[in-house]
């Protein structure tokens, strides 16, 4: 249990649309589910929606702006293949883009396969929630949510108003 993670709700979002059909298990929304619950976040929402940027837009809208999520997951459709435009979807979501997050699951990626320079994953703020892109596989999105961990609690409260000074850990 991280200390601060239980005043915080969250939300996953599966891009997959042999998911979306049914067609394939959604392990890495699964590993997130679980992995956020027992960091003392809130699960309050999940979905798996299709590779379709309006879908996408929708269901990270409906999360922010009407549930007031305050942390949502996406994972998958965050490469370069045709049907991957998470990031797409993002120009919409996204008011305001944290590319230290987004850098520093790269950096950590590299360190393992050289396909992590492919990722076009982002995070970003839309009002007071905070959004992060994750790969689709369980593994990738494992190795990217763990090297943001950390700092999820003070990002959230930060967002969200909070007055605590960045200095400390």
């Amino acid at each position: 249990m991280r200390a601060g993670a239980e005043k915080f709700s969250f939300a996953v979002i599966t891009m997959s649309d042999k998911g979306a059909r049914g067609e394939r298990e959604d392990t890495s929304g699964a590993f997130l589910q679980q992995l956020l619950i027992e960091e003392g976040y809130r699960l309050q929402g999940y979905v798996i929606v299709p590779d379709d940027k309006d879908k996408i837009v929708a269901a990270a809208l409906d999360c922010i702006d009407n549930r007031k999520i305050d942390l949502i997951v996406t994972t998958g459709g965050t490469g370069v293949a045709p049907t991957d435009v998470t990031p797409e979807a993002m120009q919409e979501v996204i008011e305001k883009d944290i590319p230290g997050m987004a850098e520093a699951m790269r950096a950590a990626s590299l360190l393992k396969t050289p396909h992590a320079v492919l990722s076009r994953a982002r995070a970003g703020i839309r009002g007071k929630s905070l959004i992060l892109n994750l790969p689709g596989s369980k593994k990738a999105a494992q190795e990217n949510i763990q090297v943001l961990l950390a700092a999820l609690p003070h990002a959230l409260d930060k967002i969200q108003g909070g007055t605590s000074d960045c200095g400390g850990s």
